[in-house]
C-alpha cells in the first residue's frame, strides 16, 4: 500500500506504544522483576529476552483484551483498569513517560491539521497521561474505550472522531503501533501508519494493512510537513 496524502484531513494517534512510552515501561518493570534471577539469561541481562516477550505478546494480548468488547464488559473492565492504576486512593497515578519527540511533532502538525487521539485506553489514564505532559490542547477531541459501544479494531472510535472533527472517517490518517490501530483504520475506510517506537512490529503491522511503516511516531512530521 502506498500513503495517498492528498486524502488526508485529520489525524487520529493512538496512546500506548505511540505518544506514551509504555512499552519501554513494561520492559524496565519486567527486567527488574526478573533482576533477583538475572544468573538464568546470557550475559546475565534479561533485558533482551523481556524485550522480545513484550513485543511477541502484543497480537495475543489484542485479542485476550477484545474479548470484553465482545462480551460488551469493555466499558467496566476500562474503569477498572483505571482504579487498578490509580494504586489506591488519594494517590497520584504513577507518570508516564513520553515518546521522544511527539511534543514537537504535535506542536508542528497542529496549525496544518486537526488531531484527536483515538485510544483504547480507559478515559481516567489517557486523561492523566495527557494532563501530565499538557498535551489536550493540541487535540481537537478525545476517544477512549468508554466512548463508543466498540473500541479498536472496530471502526467506531475513528468514526466518532471524524465526526468530531468534521471530516469523513475515510479521510483520516490513523497512526498507531499495534495491529488493532491498523484494523479499526481499514474497517473505517481510513489510510493508516504504523510506528515501531511500541508494541507492534514491522511484519504484523505490514500484514495487518498498514499504509506506510515509521521507525517513530515523531517522523510522520517528514510524511507530512
Amino acid at each position: 500500500m502506498a500513503l495517498d496524502k492528498l486524502r488526508i484531513s485529520a489525524l487520529c494517534f493512538d496512546v500506548d506504544g505511540t505518544l506514551s512510552d509504555t512499552d519501554d515501561q513494561f520492559v524496565e518493570k519486567l527486567t527488574k522483576l526478573l533482576s533477583p534471577v538475572r544468573f538464568i539469561f546470557p550475559s546475565r541481562d534479561p533485558k533482551p529476552f523481556v524485550r522480545k516477550f513484550v513485543m511477541k505478546t502484543e497480537s495475543p494480548g489484542n485479542f485476550v483484551f477484545g474479548i470484553p468488547d465482545r462480551l460488551g464488559l469493555d466499558d467496566e473492565i476500562s474503569a477498572l483498569g483505571d482504579s487498578i492504576y490509580r494504586l489506591g486512593l488519594g494517590k497520584e497515578p504513577k507518570p508516564f513517560k513520553l515518546v521522544p519527540g511527539v511534543r514537537e511533532m504535535l506542536t508542528q502538525l497542529f496549525d496544518h491539521y486537526p488531531m484527536a487521539v483515538v485510544s483504547a485506553r480507559g478515559g481516567r489514564s489517557t486523561g492523566w497521561f495527557l494532563d501530565q505532559f499538557e498535551l489536550k490542547p493540541f487535540f481537537k477531541c478525545i476517544t477512549t474505550a468508554q466512548t463508543c459501544e466498540h473500541t479498536k479494531p472496530y471502526p467506531d472510535p475513528i468514526e466518532w472522531a471524524a465526526k468530531q472533527m468534521g471530516v469523513s472517517p475515510e479521510d483520516c490518517l490513523m497512526i498507531g503501533d499495534t495491529t488493532v490501530d491498523i484494523l479499526a483504520a481499514k474497517a473505517a475506510g481510513a489510510q493508516s501508519i504504523g510506528v515501531l517506537c511500541g508494541f507492534g512490529e514491522r511484519d504484523e503491522l505490514t500484514e495487518a494493512g498498514a499504509d506506510l511503516i515509521l521507525e517513530e511516531t515523531s517522523h510522520l512530521t517528514r510524511i507530512l510537513i
